[in-house]
């Protein structure tokens, strides 16, 4: 051809070449070539419109998979697509080895696509060889695949952004492996390091808080959401002379800049830089762009962990108070809070301890119904209108009563009827010179005593209504008394339904482990929420089928003495426990509370048959006290000696003078066998006059002979 003679046509350039044409649109599913394609193709020379399963047919399975994914890798980058792809014949032998170069563009409105390329036969390399190495075979694309899911499958597991970053600094590639990453965040309109690795500590400072204006790599990748793939230093020198320098003594020789992109928006850039040359094929810029996709989705739900995992913290640190070192004479504290395993890790249990103008101070305890932010929110009011009200140095009724007006108020006023929430509280007043616990309970758990020689009581307290449900609810205060070396346990339901238990089974569990601890407060506090919340409590699954999780929350007051645990001193159990409980003359069911009260107090007891006969006697002297006298009765049941030779004794005082007598009462008489019943099943028994009053008792020593 000479100087000045038209250019001949692009199909006799391609012929000329052997180098084929062809045209697919998915829209309409056909392909179009030229002769020289359909010859690579194995099909007659000439030009043919083809379905897409004809072509289909001609081409090697894995290639034509091959071909759609790079199609759409070219489109998201704008860039060209190259395919190897295998010709077969009938039989599934490979003819040839061809090359195809294409560019494809997408139309939304069809949701097709547009592609146009060349075909050319190529040599197949030699294996070993670099060329080989670098061929796009069935080896390589099943090593990519595996190393693919391992990472997606290790990035998925991530739980913060150090872990992800870790995850990627060890992706090992198939092929080609980057020595240097660096993962880049966008703050306002700078860039920021969030990780980096392959690089001296330091290193990452000229790259910090750089303009996303700046003619760097990741600027543009941020600004454009597009790739940038720099296969020298030439060409980074070329596109970035500006930036150049700054990457220059790093002494890498390709460099690969991907968008991390979530839900369309672009969060950031990865580097990826290695030490030799790289020509980011279509599969490698594959791999690269599928392992930022996953870093994206990783880094993001890594953030939104620990943002909420910062909020949670905020929000217990702010609601839960802090005991302290707060020197308490004779007396020690310790709590637990355990948020449940799901959702945003902060509910509607609380506790506090206040101090009090009089001297003493306050332990409470309460859970606002649900387990959700508003839970949370109206606990924390809730909990500081408790500290006003004590502070003012009302007593636990009165706190109690006015809590309930303040939580029915914000709950009523204006909110949905379907949302209105109540809170269940225990509020006890403390006075450590005397020992004694005012009680004050709104439709909370009652408290547990455990004795100085491990014996656990649960002990019933006057209550009344849940807070926020009637606003002029009253709420009786109980007044027990601690003794030297036993501990009180405070907690919401969660750490006795915890694992599908009842209240029943709930508290056999805690039992256990009260009965059975040796170490001090704090040790104590842990194994509580370890057995509930640790894994044992897998093994000790209650009768419930229902198994959902509540916060736990944990209060423990001991009153330091021998057997409590406390100090530097050896546990050492006394052989002396008791129980005191009174019966006023309107609370006759109080005698069943009292019947229950002497059967935890022998929970050990040897013979089942000789409880029977306590709790039978103790009836009898509790009824005779409420039916034939005004007054009210006291219970002190005391249980003394070593396992196996103890005496139990139960005391019954009322302030009336007049004596029981023995009667003789007939065969169908419905009264005056008390005296006879004692008489016969205890080993002594008595009446004893007091300065007002009188007491009536008996003992039982145990029989180690039987077996309950």
């Amino acid at each position: 051809m000479r100087t000045g003679e038209p250019l001949p046509a692009v199909g006799e350039v391609l012929a000329a070449l052997a180098t084929g044409q062809w045209h697919w649109s998915t829209a309409t599913g056909l392909v179009t070539v030229d002769p020289e394609a359909a010859r690579l193709l194995g099909l007659p020379e000439e030009r043919a419109t083809l379905r897409e399963s004809q072509v289909r047919a001609r081409l090697h399975p894995v290639d034509w998979n091959e071909i759609a994914g790079v199609i759409q890798l070219a489109v998201a980058e704008c860039t060209l697509g190259e395919v190897r792809v295998r010709i077969m014949d009938e039989r599934g032998g490979v003819v040839r080895v061809t090359r195809s170069r294409f560019k494809p563009s997408f139309d939304p409105h069809k949701r097709s696509y547009e592609v146009i390329g060349t075909l050319q036969e190529v040599t197949e390399p030699e294996p070993g060889t670099p060329a080989g190495r670098r061929a796009v075979t069935g080896d390589w694309r099943r090593s990519r695949e595996a190393f693919l899911l391992d990472a997606g499958r290790a990035l998925a597991e991530a739980r913060s952004t150090a872990e992800v970053l870790r995850v990627a600094a060890g992706l090992s590639m198939p092929g080609f492996s980057p020595d240097g990453l660096a993962v880049f965040g966008v703050e306002a309109d700078r860039l920021t390091i969030i990780g980096h690795h392959g690089q001296q500590p330091g290193d990452e400072g000229p790259f910090s808080h750089m303009s996303i204006q700046t003619d760097y790599p990741a600027a543009e990748v941020v600004r454009t959401g597009r790739a940038v793939y720099l296969s020298s230093p030439e060409q980074y020198h070329s596109r970035y002379p500006v930036t150049w320098p700054l990457a220059a003594h790093f002494g890498r020789h390709s460099w690969a800049f991907l968008p991390l992109t979530v839900a369309g928006r672009t969060m950031g850039a990865w580097m990826a830089a290695f030490t030799y040359p790289v020509a980011f094929t279509p599969d490698e810029r594959s791999v690269l762009t599928t392992v930022a996709r996953m870093l994206a989705q990783a880094l993001s739900r890594a953030g939104a962990a620990e943002t909420q995992r910062a909020l949670t913290d905020g929000l217990q640190r702010s609601m839960m108070p802090t005991l302290g070192p707060q020197e308490i004479p004779g007396m020690s504290v310790a709590a637990r809070y355990v948020p449940t395993g799901g959702g945003l890790q902060v509910g509607g249990d609380w506790y506090d301890m206040i101090p009090l103008p009089s001297g003493r101070f306050a332990l409470v305890i309460g859970d606002v119904q649900g387990h959700d932010v508003r839970a949370a929110g109206l606990m924390g009011q809730l909990r500081i209108a408790l500290r006003a009200y004590a502070s003012e140095g009302h007593r636990p009724d009165a706190v109690l009563s006015r809590a309930s007006r303040f939580l029915h108020g914000m709950t009523d006023e204006g909110a949905d009827s379907s949302d209105l929430r109540f809170a269940t509280c225990l509020y006890v007043e403390v006075d450590p010179a005397a020992a004694t616990l005012d009680i004050a309970r709104a439709g909370h758990p009652d408290p547990a005593i455990r004795m100085a020689d491990g014996t656990v009581l649960t002990r019933p307290t006057a209550g009344g209504l849940p807070l926020g449900i009637d606003p002029d609810a009253d709420y009786p205060t109980t007044r027990i008394t601690l003794e030297p070396g036993e501990t009180m346990l405070l907690c919401t339901d969660g750490l006795i339904e915890t694992g599908g238990h009842d209240l029943e089974t709930g508290w056999k569990r805690l039992r256990s482990i009260l009965e059975e601890h040796k170490g001090d407060l704090e040790e104590l506090a842990d194994a509580l929420v370890q057995a509930v919340h640790g894994p044992s409590s897998h093994h000790t699954t209650g009768p419930l089928a229902d198994r959902r999780e509540d916060d736990i929350a944990v209060l423990l007051l001991c009153r330091e003495g021998e057997g409590c645990g406390c100090g530097e001193t050896e546990v050492v159990r006394p052989t002396v426990r008791r129980t005191m409980l009174t019966v006023a003359q309107d609370e006759p069911e109080r005698v069943a509370v009292a019947r229950q009260q002497l059967r935890e107090l022998l929970h050990d007891w040897s013979s089942a048959d000789q409880i029977d006969s306590a709790v039978l006697l103790l009836s009898e002297t509790l009824t005779n006290v409420l039916v034939h006298t005004d007054a009210d009765a006291l219970l002190l049941a005391e249980v003394r000696g070593e396992v196996g030779g103890r005496r139990m004794r139960v005391e019954v005082t009322d302030t009336s003078d007049d004596l029981p007598h023995k009667r003789r009462p007939g065969e169908l008489a419905s009264s005056g066998r008390g005296l006879m019943l004692i008489e016969l099943l205890a080993d002594t028994w008595g009446v004893d006059p007091r300065g007002q009053g009188k007491s009536i008792w008996f003992e039982l020593d145990e029989d180690a002979q039987e077996s309950p």
